[in-house]
This record gives C-alpha cells, structure tokens and sequence, in this order.
C-alpha cells in the first residue's frame, strides 16, 4: 500500500460519482429514443444533479467529524477543563472509529522504517491543527522509538493507537504524599534529589485496533511513557493543549522505583505494593530525543 494521499482516499468517491453520471446520460438517452418530452427530460436531469450535489455536500470525512465535535467539546476549554461525560463519550467512539487510511497513513511510510541504533530513533509529528482551545496532530514512531515520561498539565487527552503496538507506563500524582520530598539515593550519600511519589496507572502494552485511552488532568496516568514495540501511530487529540503563556508547559521526569530512596519511610506502603509506586523527578528534555515536523497529506479540515 503506497502513500495515501487526499486524491487516493477521495478516489472512491468521485469514482461513484462518475458512473451515476454515465448511468444518467444513458438513462437521458433512452428517454430521448422513446420520444419523452423534451422539458421533462431537462427537468429529470437537473433533478439527477440536483441529487449528485447533495449526495456529495453530506459526505463527511471522520476527521472532519473529529474537528466539528473538537470544537464543540473544548469550546469552553481552559486548565483543569474536563468534558462531560457524554462529550467523552462522543469524542471516544468518532476516535475508535478512524483508521489509518482516514488520516492518510500508511505503515510503509519512511518514517516508521527501522534506524540505525546509534541512537535513539526519530519520531515524527503530523501536525492536523492547533486553536487555543485543542490541537489534532499524530505522533509515527519507527520500532523502538520512545516518548519519554512526561506530563499534561491541566489536560484531557485523547489518545487513538491507529495501528501497531506499543508499550505504555503512565502515572498520576499520589494525592496527600509528600510533596517535592527530599529522597537521598544511598545512605552514604548527603545530596538529596527533589521527587516526589506517583503511583503506576497503566503498565503494559497495546495493540491496534483497540478502544481510545483518555487522561485527564488530575488522573488517569496524567504523566506517561510511550514505547514503540513496533512500528506505530497515536492520534492525540488534546484540550486544551500546551501553552507555556498559559502555564501549561512540557516536564519530563525521571522515574525511580519506591525503594530507591531513603525518603519511601516517610510513607508507609505494604510491601507487595510497592512496585506499583514511584518517585518522579524533573528533568531537562532528553538530549537525545528528536520529534521532527512532517507535512500532514490526509483529508484538508474545513475550519469554517
């Protein structure tokens, strides 16, 4: 399957269009032969493209459904903003419904071939659209490709595993732990490093097709890890979306199991929990992590 493109996914379409076109002509023919009358036949013809125009005015493609609900949604959005339950709903199942070949992906584009290992391997992002109230884009990851932990502040995100699979860690904060407490790494050590405990939401992988994943801002693995087992794509739809004007700026962290630091004394955990917790800390952005821009080639969004 090569690179989709706009033409590729609206060929169907168009191609129906061109037979019921046919189809008339031949159908205006007959009426001619059998000597109907003449502003009848004119009549049946501007009723027929009457119908074409309608029929294709009412075809909407599942992005740009994504794009209208978006807007309805996150209309309101602003940090902390959560949607209703039936807006979640809604968004949810016009996302489990996309397919690759909606958004114009296919897994034998370059950028989902393996790399070199010297490093880690590039990702890429396909920007869809960006308002002060959500942004669409996707993120292609080639095999072993890796997001690193980080965060969504004061976010809802939807996230759509188009197709492959990929291995999720996510987190959410530890609601009365100690807040930025100070954990030091070997008795023997004085330097104490600022962390603070988050407990693990989700550990394992997934696999396309499968159901939309939603976090939010104060749950539902808020700060997570992506790594690619395969060659893979995630639509994330996110409301509202990163603003540092705003305060909503991108921190990654480094994650240390409970019993790394002396500090796991100050909060008291049964021992066959203990896996499920973790201490967090900020970090600078990976140096060896490279997201480059991508021109999107899917479906144009009517923004009107």
């Amino acid at each position: 399957m090569g690179r989709a493109t706009v033409a590729d996914i609206k060929g169907r379409d168009f191609s129906e269009l061109d037979k019921e076109a046919k189809e008339n002509t031949e159908n205006t023919n007959k009426g001619s032969n059998t000597n109907k009358n003449r502003n009848t036949t004119t009549s049946d013809s501007r009723g027929r493209k009457n119908r074409r125009r309608q029929k294709k005015t009412m075809v909407v493609h599942p992005v740009q459904r994504l794009f209208d609900a978006c807007k309805d949604v996150f209309a309101h959005a602003g940090t902390g903003f959560v949607p209703p339950p039936d807006k979640i709903e809604q968004l949810s199942a016009l996302l489990d419904d996309i397919k690759p070949v909606d958004v114009g992906l296919s897994p034998r584009m370059s950028f989902f071939s393996p790399q070199a290992a010297r490093r880690a391997p590039t990702i890429t992002y396909l920007h869809i659209h960006e308002c002060e109230k959500f942004s669409m884009g996707i993120f292609c990851l080639p095999p072993s490709g890796v997001l690193p932990l980080h965060n969504h502040p004061g976010m809802t995100v939807f996230s759509k595993l188009l197709f492959g699979t990929m291995h999720i860690k996510s987190y959410d904060w530890v609601v009365g732990a100690p807040s930025n407490a100070s954990a030091v790494a070997e008795p023997s050590q004085t330097q104490c490093l600022e962390v603070r405990l988050a407990k693990v939401k989700v550990d394992s992988n997934l696999t396309a097709p499968c159901k939309t994943s939603i976090l939010y801002p104060a749950d539902g693995g808020n700060m997570h890890c992506f790594t690619a087992v395969t060659a893979c794509a995630v639509l994330d739809v996110l409301g509202p979306p990163y603003s540092d004007a705003e305060g909503r700026h991108c921190t990654y962290y480094l994650a240390y199991p409970f019993t790394k630091f002396s500090g796991d004394e100050q909060v008291s955990i049964p021992d066959e929990e203990k896996n499920n917790y973790a201490w967090l800390q900020e970090r600078d952005k990976p140096e060896d992590l490279v997201v480059k821009g991508a021109l999107y080639t899917g479906p144009v969004i009517r923004e009107n």
